[in-house]
């Protein structure tokens, strides 16, 4: 998709956030149908289920699907004389081909036939591009026949005249149209970005944006949008804005976050919240966490450097030393990070460690591969399987994109990523259990990290809520600039486990229920900073490593201060499970790089 595509789907995904829509999952039953937002406010929907590599490398998928395009406007009456001319025209879908059904040519027939051919330098390659002159046919076709020779369900895939779609409409009927047992459907998983938006974020965590992550703790009127966290020396954290975890937005840009409903209204909040590109301004007006007095703070939007490994802490208990990291994203400057963390844990000799992954939508599963391995050591990992891909029945034993055979992907003792560390023997804890805090934010490749370790037997204790369910991922694959995603495999842990599409669950969480784990059900807490020993999920761990038991607060809910915009503060209870992060799909993935 191009940059203003890209856009609309962030916006329409925060439409769907902000204006009650409801959004994708495996766990619950379909939401109700989307209310446009210029209705009046319906009743809350039930809350969301859990939500939650160039070639060489794949994606566990888990972006929500595109939104479906508006038709093409009918053309102006004849009695206009002059109508304003489109600034973005929609170029007519070609009419037809010599398609037979069911018939498929080789992909690389119709590879880098392009509609606009790229002319330059291959940024990943150094080579030219291998772009020439094609059409929207050709980029049909080949969608086509990659997606019937690697979709893991191709056999589910209607097959549509190619001539007859625009080629980003095409992509997206290019899937199952088969609902899982709780009426979700199957394939959540299915997106593009251009190749220059992939290459930028993926590896080097770069994105525009103001260096905090929101939390939409209540979708409809009366909104509720907190500070999830933030990363250091952004828009943000600097001075004057000083934004914290926590920190209520109640406008945007003059508009009222908690009780607007309007379109134009909802269209000011997705800008503010979700800036398109960087150098954009926009004012706020917020309340930080222990104050009842607003303050307005301005941000202007950059191109921001993620900050994936932050709160390396240890805590002195009277039954030992307890580490903690908070680790929000598989990218590739996440492995140096990770390296130092265990380092400093392992060099403070802690007998436990709280892994916190509740916003860890994925990434590269190579770094899952080696921080399994750092909190579990040597001993049950050596030449064990952390992950094995599975892919459809057309190549049951060599990888179609590698071409290799298909072997397990085990526990990688040694970094293998970009860094210092490249080639060096990594650090480990050794430690016999593990403390992994969760919700609906935690996907793919962390989902991986808790199957991989439970299929060797290291004890995973998971404290918060659900997780999002994305046992599946991908390879990244460029066609004439756009780098699609969609499902290739499936993954599996050394005892064949991998059937988590209603993701992993606290064994006392309540409603319905994924993979059961033992832990505790505990809604986030923003009241406190993430590392916090009495934040609500952290103090949760901590009481449950000494006698194994659950805090009183009842499993789905939570009591939280709701400051309404020019309203006192009162009290509501919000559900543990029902906090959204906005988040592009491409950092709630699972992604295959570096790997066989």
């Amino acid at each position: 998709m191009n940059a203003m595509r890209f856009r609309h789907v962030l916006i329409v995904l925060a439409i769907c956030a902000l204006a009650a829509c409801g959004g994708g999952g495996s766990s619950t039953p379909p939401p109700p149908a989307e209310p446009p937002p210029v209705q009046q406010q319906p009743p809350d929907p039930p809350p969301d289920p859990p939500p939650d590599p160039p070639p060489d490398p794949p994606t566990d998928p888990d972006p929500p699907p595109d939104p479906p395009t508006d038709p093409d406007p009918p053309p102006d009456p004849p009695t206009d004389p002059d109508p304003p001319p489109d600034p973005d025209p929609e170029p007519p879908p070609p009419q037809g081909s010599t398609w037979t059904p069911n018939v498929f040519l080789p992909a690389e027939t119709f590879a880098a036939q392009c509609e606009n051919p790229r002319s330059g330098t291959d940024p990943e390659t150094g080579r030219p591009y291998p772009d020439i002159q094609g059409s929207t046919l050709a980029e049909n076709n080949w969608l086509r026949s990659w997606s019937n020779n690697l979709y893991l369900w191709y056999d589910e895939i209607v097959d549509r005249d190619p001539g007859l779609h625009l080629t980003r409409d095409y992509f997206d009927l290019l899937k199952t149209e088969e609902l899982t047992p709780s009426g979700s459907p199957k394939d959540r998983f299915h997106f593009t970005f251009t190749t220059e938006e992939w290459i930028r974020l993926a590896q080097s965590g770069v994105s525009a944006g103001y260096g905090v992550e929101w939390a939409l703790i209540s979708r409809t009127a009366p909104r509720h949008v907190v500070v999830a966290y933030t990363s250091p020396d952004t828009p943000a954290t600097r001075a004057p804005a000083n934004l914290a975890r926590g920190a209520v937005v109640l406008e945007i840009d003059g508009v009222d976050v908690v009780n607007a409903t309007d379109a134009a209204a909802v269209d000011t909040l997705n800008a503010g919240l979700f800036p398109d590109g960087a150098g954009e301004t926009h004012t706020f007006r917020i309340r930080d966490p222990g104050s009842d007095t607003p303050r307005e703070v301005t941000l202007r939007s950059e191109f921001v450097t993620l900050e994936p490994v932050q709160h390396v802490k240890t805590i002195d208990t009277p039954t030992g030393t307890v580490g903690y990291i908070f680790f929000s994203d598989h990218i590739s400057t996440s492995e140096p990070a990770l390296i130092e963390a265990v380092n400093e844990l392992d060099q403070a000799a802690i007998t436990d460690l709280v892994l916190d992954l509740r916003y860890n939508g994925g990434g590269f599963l190579y770094i899952a591969s080696e921080l399994a391995y750092m909190v579990a050591g040597p001993v049950p990992t050596a030449g064990r399987t952390f992950e094995e891909l599975q892919f459809n029945d057309k190549h049951p034993v060599t990888n179609p994109v590698t071409g290799r055979a298909l072997t397990p992907l085990e526990f990688l003792p040694e970094s293998i990523g970009d860094s210092q560390y490249r080639g060096t023997r990594l650090p480990s804890l050794d430690l016999p259990r593990v403390f992994v805090l969760t919700g609906r934010g935690t996907c793919s490749a962390s989902e991986s990290i808790i199957n991989g370790l439970r299929g060797v037997d290291v004890e995973v204790i998971q404290i918060g809520g659900s997780t999002c369910g994305k046992p599946y991922g991908f390879y990244p694959a460029d066609n004439c600039g756009t780098t699609y995603f969609s499902i290739q495999f499936r993954g599996v842990n050394a005892k064949g486990f991998g059937d988590y599409a209603d993701g992993f669950s606290p064994n006392n969480v309540t409603g319905r229920a994924g993979t059961t784990v033992p832990g505790c059900a505990v809604a986030d807490d923003f009241t406190r900073p993430l590392g916090d020993s009495e934040e609500g999920r952290f103090a949760a761990a901590l009481a449950y490593r000494v006698d194994g038991t659950c805090p009183a607060t009842p499993a789905s809910m939570i009591l939280r201060d709701f400051p309404a915009a020019g309203a006192a503060a009162g009290a509501t209870l919000f559900p543990a499970d029902d906090v959204a992060l906005n988040r592009s799909p491409l950092r709630e993935n699972r992604w295959l790089d570096k790997l066989p």
